[in-house]
């Protein structure tokens, strides 16, 4: 898990820097070096403490962006992160490891799988993610950018076989039901990179469509479907308009229609509108009977 660690503010330990090289150096001038009291050999020592003192110093030096962490470990044990944006002074002789942040995003490749009632699809989704542990992120995987792809193509794939590609019921949901099929894919990709200490902030279906070699059929069947819901709508409407049309002769005692010119009167009516082309109206010159 990820954990804070040691560190100072980096302009404070360049003013420290400063003071171990000027030290000796500042020593040796004021003191008198080269006397028998102040000999050049005590000199050389400080002025090589200093040189290792200030090395040391150097090596704990870290800059970070913002949105940006460092993983520091110290001889292979990871001793904390740091994830505030500035110039830090940490362990010496330690090393870092920079982690983004930010928030990324990154599109899937078209996959071709098969839904749920066998059709060989096409789907691709685009998913939108950052890191939340560092350490995990560095420690728990090898690469968790790739990771996160290879999860992802993998959620996609399991979505796709979980759902057909269109329902041709209510209470089935399918592929193309966004507001349930987004909400199932983040919730599953969530669980898949929690390992690698990121988080899935969305995800949505970019790509969707039937894979080339069914394509055409497909699209007969759906246009099939459409002419035949279009049909009974037509043939719904036109019913209740001939209902509406008798009864309003009836209850305006317009004329008497015995149940044979009732029917003819029906057939009529629904000819007119049901056809789906004008009709040639025929004008009848004698009696309501000849």
């Amino acid at each position: 898990m990820e954990k804070r660690t040691f560190r100072l503010s980096g302009f404070l330990m360049v003013l420290v820097l400063v003071l171990v090289v000027a030290a000796p150096i500042w020593w040796g001038f004021t003191a008198g070096v080269g006397t028998e009291e102040n000999p050049d050999s005590t000199f050389i020592a400080l002025l090589i403490g200093a040189i290792v003192a200030g090395t040391l110093i150097l090596t704990g030096f870290q800059i970070l962006n913002p949105n940006e962490a460092a993983v520091v470990q110290f001889f292979g044990r990871y001793i904390g992160s740091v994830r505030k944006a500035g110039f830090h002074w940490v362990t010496p002789l330690s090393g870092r490891r920079k982690v983004t942040l930010r928030v990324r995003n990154f599109e899937t490749n078209r996959l071709k799988v098969s839904d749920a009632d066998g059709n060989p699809v096409e789907i691709a989704a685009v998913v939108v993610f950052r890191v939340t542990d560092s350490a995990k992120a560095v420690f728990a995987v090898d690469d968790h950018v790739h990771y996160v792809a290879v999860q992802a193509e993998a959620a996609v794939r399991h979505l796709a076989t979980s759902y057909p590609y269109e329902s041709h019921t209510d209470d089935r949901p399918s592929l193309r039901d966004s507001t349930m099929v987004a909400p199932a894919l983040t919730a599953e990709l969530r669980e898949r990179v929690e390992i690698a200490g990121v988080e899935v902030l969305e995800s949505r279906v970019t790509h969707l469509a039937y894979a080339p070699e069914i394509a055409q059929a497909m699209l007969a069947r759906q246009q099939a479907n459409a002419v035949v819901a279009a049909r009974h709508k037509i043939v719904e409407g036109a019913v209740g308009m001939v209902q509406g049309a008798l009864d309003r002769l009836h209850e305006l005692n317009v004329v008497s229609l015995d149940e044979e010119r009732k029917a003819q009167m029906v057939a009529n009516l629904l000819v007119v509108l049901c056809a789906d082309r004008a009709t040639q109206p025929v004008i009848n010159t004698g009696t309501l009977y000849g």
